[in-house]
């Protein structure tokens, strides 16, 4: 079993659609690790802004099969794959490390550059797995959290329940 850990992000009909894609992750991987939900702004475009969350889970399946899994579960929470890269999202399923992988595995570039770039994936990391080590950069993800320029990408928690459990406060 490797360890799998997936980014999650939605700016159209945000709680409904995490939900349902948090639904469809444990029907497919069982339990779920979760960060914290974070607001943030959309990047790359003009756009509402999106809820984003890291989960963290064991698959047994390949990378590319696992890619597969993915991205069906996006096409059946109504993701449109036409139109630019950087557009609004129903649901956005990203695999950001598989196991201490690294390079073009099945076509998925492992570890996801993301990581490293966006405070939307790296926060929500870092509280999960913040002793884990990124594969490519050989420190903590919560060191690298620590390190990272938060004035570049604002973020913050919001509230959101999730099959009845609280998965994320507001701050007030």
């Amino acid at each position: 079993m490797a360890r799998v850990y997936v980014s999650i992000g939605s700016n159209i009909e945000r709680e409904r659609n995490i939900a349902s894609g948090l639904d469809a992750l444990a029907l497919a991987f069982g339990e779920l690790t979760l960060s914290s939900v974070f607001e943030s702004e959309a990047v790359g475009f003009d756009g509402d802004h999106f809820y984003n969350l890291v989960a963290g889970f064991d698959t047994g399946l390949a990378v590319g099969e696992l890619s597969r899994v993915l991205k069906e579960i996006e096409d059946r929470n109504g993701r449109c794959r036409q139109g630019p890269k950087f557009s609004a999202r129903t649901l956005d399923i990203d695999i950001l490390t598989y196991d201490d992988l690294r390079g073009k595995v099945d076509g998925v570039d492992l570890p996801r550059a993301e990581i490293l770039k966006n405070a939307f994936v790296l926060r929500p990391l870092a509280e999960i797995a913040p002793e884990e080590t990124h594969p490519k950069a050989g420190r903590t993800y919560a060191e690298l959290w620590q390190a990272y320029d938060k004035q570049q990408q604002r973020l913050w928690p919001v509230d959101f329940v999730w099959q009845g459990k609280v998965i994320s406060k507001a701050v007030k």
